[in-house]
């Protein structure tokens, strides 16, 4: 599993990425997970607004904060 996690580097941080870890520490998933700060890089990805989390590829989250169990839900393989 490929977990990419975009925050804003101007901006108050939006700690996705520690929700992250958490959730994978937690349910004991092992995956990659990468932190860009990269607008550019965001918009050629198609995300608009950050915080954004992707994971395998696809876009579950945008512009917002996920709640913790969502986090652990997608990492579970629930779906978006």
């Amino acid at each position: 599993m490929k977990i990419e996690v975009f925050e804003s580097s101007c901006c108050k941080a939006s700690n996705v990425y520690g929700l992250v870890e958490r959730a994978m520490n937690e349910s004991g998933v092992n995956a990659e997970v990468t932190k860009e700060t990269d607008m550019v890089e965001a918009i050629k990805r198609g995300i608009m607004r950050t915080p954004a989390l992707i994971i395998d590829g696809k876009v579950v989250c945008a512009g917002r904060v996920p709640e913790y169990e969502e986090v652990a839900k997608w990492l579970l393989g629930g779906n978006s």
